[in-house]
């Protein structure tokens, strides 16, 4: 990084990166090709481009939940959906109908799905923004800027239930999460009725949640998918290849028609208030916060604004996620750090924009939660504001943030800034830079700076090639601060090939990103076949095996893994998951805190273990799912057992339960100071549960309670009780209680966190001129 003159300005390396990239994208585009050739690369073996046709009408519909409004007989019905699932390209075995009206300031949706067992159709969830996988739903895929990489999602079922999201460069998600990423908010309306013949919805979408602006001659990217879930049955109406999906945005098909509309300039002024208390416990003295009860009183303001289409501004100032959910406790069983996925509002929204993958299950180069939460305790730090650009201009996608945080317990003052730019080349490909500026009153570790580039290329449909080059830039370190990989991912009907490597150096540290381990040439090789017999009952059989070899820089190996496993999906959603056998080498350089005083002394280790998978169908009342993986472990042995259980009794209640029993049987353990225990400290049970109630009173008023126990180092239980009361459209009413830890710590070892209790109450209000 000598050459970019970070060591003397270190902001420069983003514009320094920004020149490079605008003269790579130009040579890597080269001219523009002519509209025709255009769109044929862009659709790929679509064979088909499917368009329909949005009717133009001058007053609304009306939006409840039937379809008797003569206004929706104007419009053409779309109906030629295929089917994804099971049975790739044949007709769906239920029809389904949308039609599309637009007025000057909104879009509206008629939805008929048809069901010839109206009485089986499933619908249990009122609560709004939680996925939607075990009912059956429709989703509304929009790509406003028609730029066939991003779009967003609404999402309803039959009960008018609402889900949005945004779905950024084709990113898939868990298919138990839903279709893209649901931190985004739009405001629209809904609504829907089980009928005789199936269920019918009513959707409007006015243009400013789209933030669309453009008013003549407008084509949109449009899909529409449709999951009957007692059928376990997906149709789509473009993009139904098994490979593609609804993230497959450069698949979907056109919306053509709407014209003559007024600005859809977004503008949401949201100020908050808050009162309350928190109380932390007499052993947090000296740690930089102080024990005893105080008072909580404060305000906030939020901002989104529409700088023109498909760019949006947001503003943040003085903010707190009181009402942000808790994270789920794990254990962890490695000596590597875990996980925790972001839940804050304002880093959730249009958080595709920064994502800047760097290799392994989760490792980013821009991880927000490592801004306003201390990676140690959990504990949230004071943000005093923040602001961020998300969205496309023409063929290049932009994000950028600015954050400042103030001192709070252990932490100092610290600004974040943060820019990202992609240009799009052809159907999901892109190029891109980042570059991240942390500045902190810490005197020991004053700024930490991240620059890197990446690319990612799609041929012939089904292969994905990305590739990166990445470098930090720390107080005390001049060299081995890069981390440069490369990765071929091809999926297939039959064969999904994942194949990647990659050089961490010894010192690449990402402050502002997550990573797993450092100093690592990471070699990983998964192929797994698919196979669909004609055996009854049965959907899916999978085949894996892969391998991960991982030695250190210097080519003395620290961990490597290979594993056998087998898959089978049933036709009414259950499935078995079993590891065949799964054989792991670990190097140990440091001795392993695994549970309170108990450690794993250095060494080099070798074991072997197996695993038994069942998930009951999915369209039941009671769904369950079994884990148990055994063999031996370290020096000794583990059974690790999980249970996981969900009753819907209606579709306002529901419980949910999971359970995690881990039994160590190990060997020779040591101390901090590495004094050999006694060999009964070496055979122990950590227990992890978690017991989740949701009672709704309606789409708009909810109550949830989480319950969690730990019985490693926190020894506790905690407890997280939250109502929420959606007064009116964007606006909400908060009253929550916590027991415990609101946010996990991300450090390797398992440490003990601070218990707080805090109470608040904390009321939003949306405007919109």
């Amino acid at each position: 990084m000598r050459r970019l003159g970070l060591q003397k300005t270190p902001r420069k390396a983003c514009l320094f990166l920004l020149a490079i990239f605008s003269i790579l994208s130009r040579h890597l585009v080269g001219q523009e090709q002519s509209g025709s050739q255009r769109k044929e690369r862009q659709l790929g073996v679509q064979e088909v481009l499917r368009t329909a046709q949005a009717t133009r009408v001058e007053d609304p519909p009306k939006l409840d939940g039937a379809l008797d409004d003569p206004l929706w007989q104007k419009a053409t019905p779309i109906s030629n959906f295929l089917q994804r699932e099971p049975f790739e390209g044949q007709p769906p075995t239920e029809r389904t109908e949308v039609r599309v009206l637009y007025t000057k300031r909104a879009v509206y949706f008629g939805i008929k799905c048809f069901d010839s067992q109206s009485k089986g159709i499933v619908a249990t969830e009122l609560r709004r923004d939680v996925p939607q996988e075990l009912d059956d739903y429709l989703e509304i895929i929009i790509d406003s800027s028609h730029h066939r990489r991003n779009a967003y999602v609404f999402q309803i079922n039959p009960l008018g239930t609402q889900r949005d999201a945004l779905i950024t460069e084709e990113q898939r998600t868990e298919q138990s999460q839903g279709d893209g990423d649901s931190g985004w908010d739009g405001i629209w309306t809904s609504e829907a009725r089980i009928t005789k013949e199936g269920w019918i919805a009513t959707v409007g979408i006015p243009f400013s949640t789209l933030n669309f602006m453009q008013s003549r001659d407008v084509i949109w990217g449009i899909n529409f998918k449709r999951f009957i879930r007692r059928k376990n049955e997906e149709d789509m109406w473009s993009g139904w290849r098994r490979a593609y999906g609804a993230a497959r945005i450069s698949q979907a098909g056109e919306l053509h028609g709407i014209s003559e509309i007024s600005s859809g300039r977004l503008l949401i002024v949201k100020p908050y208030g808050l009162i309350g208390f928190s109380h932390f416990p007499s052993n947090t003295a000296g740690t930089g916060f102080t024990p005893g009860t105080s008072a909580l009183h404060t305000g906030g303001l939020d901002v989104k604004l529409g700088l023109r289409s498909n760019l949006v501004a947001n503003f943040t100032a003085n903010t707190d996620f009181a009402d942000a959910d808790v994270d789920t406790q794990k254990f962890n069983l490695t000596p590597y750090k875990l996980f925790f996925p972001e839940k804050r509002q304002f880093f959730l929204e249009n958080a595709g924009v920064f994502d800047f993958s760097i290799g392994g299950d989760s490792d980013l180069l821009f991880f927000s939660r490592q801004i306003g939460i201390d990676p140690i305790t959990g504990e949230e730090v004071p943000i005093n504001g923040g602001a961020k650009v998300t969205g496309s201009l023409g063929n290049f996608e932009l994000g950028l943030m600015d954050v400042d945080t103030r001192s709070s317990g252990p932490n100092p003052y610290a600004n974040y800034a943060v820019a990202r730019v992609k240009r799009s080349l052809w159907g999901g490909s892109y190029v891109g830079v980042m570059g991240i500026d942390k500045r902190s009153g810490n005197p020991f570790d004053s700024f930490n700076q991240t620059a890197g580039a990446d690319t990612r290329l799609v041929f012939f449909r089904n292969l994905v090639v990305h590739g990166f080059a990445t470098q930090t830039r720390s107080p005390m370190f001049s060299s081995g601060q890069t981390d440069v990989g490369a990765s071929l991912n091809f999926q297939s009907d039959w064969l999904e090939l994942i194949a990647s490597r990659r050089k961490i150096g010894p010192n690449f540290n990402p402050e502002v990103g997550f990573i797993e381990r450092a100093d690592c040439i990471c070699d990983y090789l998964d192929p797994t076949f698919k196979l669909r017999p004609k055996l009854r009952g049965i959907r899916e059989i999978q085949f894996e095996g892969f391998i991960f070899h991982a030695p250190d820089t210097k080519h003395v190996l620290q961990t490597q893994e290979w594993q056998t496993t087998f898959r089978a999906e049933f036709n009414n959603g259950s499935y078995t998951d079993d590891d065949i056998v799964d054989v792991f080498t670990q190097r140990l350089v440091d001795p392993f805190n695994i549970y309170k005083n108990v450690f794993i002394p250095v060494g080099e280790y070798h074991w072997t273990r197996h695993q038994l998978t069942y998930g009951s169908p999915q369209d039941r009342k009671l769904t369950a799912s079994f884990f148990e993986r055994f063999g031996t472990y370290y020096n000794g042995d583990l059974n690790e057992t999980r249970v996981r259980a969900m009753y819907r009794a209606s579709e306002r209640l529901s419980f949910s339960f999971a359970e995690q029993w881990n039994r160590f049987r190990l060997g020779v353990v040591t101390d901090a100071l590495g004094t050999v225990l006694p060999s009964s400290a070496a055979n122990f049970s950590v227990v992890f549960g978690s017991f989740q109630t949701n009672y709704s009173f309606s789409r708009f008023l909810t109550l949830s309670t989480l319950l969690q126990m730990d019985t490693a180092n926190n020894q506790g239980a905690s407890a997280n009780i939250r109502l929420r009361w959606n007064y009116r459209p964007d606006s909400d009413l908060f009253v929550i209680y916590t027991a415990g830890q609101r946010f996990a710590s991300l450090v390797a070892a398992n440490p003990p966190q601070f218990y707080e209790n805090r109470f608040a109450i904390k009321v939003t209000y949306s405007w919109r001129p």
